[in-house]
């Protein structure tokens, strides 16, 4: 199904409760508990943001690894984690070792809602992160229609502090996609989508794309059940076995620090 469907799909949709502005996370105080969410910096490609799953994992969007003019992966060596970054400084820099896209995603041809429910990958860091203020985030079954749903994300505009929207909603979905009233742009592709309950906040979808209803801005996300078990397996295939925490539409891949880089992939 092409997203041009999806969108005709939302014009229908009643409109969801009040969502929340985007906060930016400036100090220690006001990104503690968040510090596991970080930029993923792409050498000359921009940058998107990811999340720790566990101390050597981060869960981000497929499209974020491939360079977007020629179509080819981006070297892993290219590729940086900065958790927590903020104002020029990092709670934890780490290179990479290995990045894993979902086997079934392709980057090439249409925008297609096959190609957002596969938009899905893992980065192996060369280190883990194991300090007290950085806490990797378990995952969660996704949620119903109309559920309150958070987001922590940076992009243009915002590629120096992490923003959070606390409550946006899911307004549909599918077994592979998700459709939400977050609030994302150009560098957000990867960004963790929350459930909160007990006080806790699990990783229930990762941003792909976004799209424009009657001028009103929403976010396509990856549902996470089946895809991360997959990525999961290829890691296995490898031998080197990582454990989980317990529990018109563009791409948003290519945020520049310096000038977001606006270029369909």
């Amino acid at each position: 199904m092409r997203l041009a469907a999806v969108i005709f799909m939302l014009s229908a949709l009643p409109a969801c409760a009040q969502e929340s502005g985007l906060v930016s996370l400036q100090t220690g105080d006001d990104s503690r508990g968040w510090n596991a969410v970080g930029r993923i910096d792409l050498g000359q490609h921009g940058f998107c943001t990811g999340a720790l799953i566990a101390p050597q994992l981060v869960l981000t969007a497929a499209h974020c690894l491939f360079d977007k003019t020629s179509g080819a992966r981006i070297p892993p060596e290219d590729i940086r984690f900065l958790a927590g970054f903020r104002n020029g400084r990092a709670e934890a820099y780490r290179g990479v070792a290995r990045a894993i896209a979902h086997p079934d995603y392709v980057y090439s041809g249409d925008e297609t809602l096959d190609r957002v429910g596969y938009d899905l990958a893992v980065i192996e860091l060369d280190q883990p992160i194991r300090q007290s203020s950085i806490t990797p985030f378990a995952t969660a079954e996704r949620p119903p229609t109309g559920a309150s749903v958070g987001v922590v994300s940076y992009a243009q505009e915002r590629s120096e502090a992490p923003s959070l929207q606390q409550v946006c909603h899911v307004m549909d979905e599918d077994a592979m996609v998700m459709v939400l009233s977050c609030d994302v742009d150009f560098g957000s592709s990867g960004a963790p989508v929350f459930s909160i309950s007990d006080g806790a906040a699990r990783i229930v979808s990762v941003v792909s794309a976004k799209a424009t209803v009657e001028g009103n801005k929403v976010a396509l996300g990856t549902q996470l059940d089946e895809p991360l078990a997959v990525l999961m397996a290829e890691l296995a295939k490898e031998d080197r076995p990582v454990s989980l925490s317990a529990g018109a539409v563009q791409v948003l891949s290519g945020g520049r620090a310096k000038g977001a880089k606006f270029i369909k992939p």
